[in-house]
């Protein structure tokens, strides 16, 4: 992602006005929906910008995630199965489900993100933000980071063929 495409928080936040994170090592940018007096209600709204070639690493955790796709074009993977997924379409991961996806466009991709039960992902995505070094977790942070928040990282991201990875 070249530096005129990637948001820092601070602009992100100056931008929005929302409660937004950016994590550049990850090609993301994050805003929160959920009203602020909802969280911890039973669900937590996000809205991710992904930068072409980036996604997550395979990945479980108790909460489930539908995702409805805003803009652009992903590839994901949900219980072993991988399909592509544009504009207009809904991918569920039930809860506990191994999960990842990329953005498989030449341009950053968006969807909507509905997590139930909610938690604070806000506070979630910035402590990743804060643990990465070089662009991933070393061992011992991703341990802390498994145990605090629950996720259970079970391979790499996905792959486009200009990143090389799964």
């Amino acid at each position: 992602m070249n530096m005129s495409s990637r948001l820092t928080e601070t602009a992100c936040l100056a931008l929005t006005g929302d409660r937004c994170v950016a994590v550049p090592e990850i090609g993301l940018e994050l805003r929160v929906r959920t009203p602020k007096d909802f969280m911890g209600n039973g669900l937590e709204l996000i809205e991710t910008i992904n930068a072409p070639g980036f996604g997550p690493p395979l990945h479980r955790h108790r909460e489930a995630e539908i995702f409805y796709i805003l803009q652009g074009r992903y590839l994901f993977e949900v219980d072993g199965k991988r399909f592509e997924a544009t504009v207009g379409d809904t991918v569920v991961a039930n809860g506990n489900v191994p999960h990842r996806f990329v953005n498989i466009d030449s341009h950053p991709s968006k969807q909507l993100v509905m997590i139930v039960p909610g938690f604070d992902a806000l506070a979630l995505f910035s402590e990743l933000g804060s643990a990465m070094t070089g662009g991933s977790l070393d061992d011992e942070a991703k341990q802390a980071f498994s145990v605090r928040w629950g996720v259970e990282f079970l391979g790499p991201p996905l792959g486009t063929p200009s990143r090389g990875t799964a």
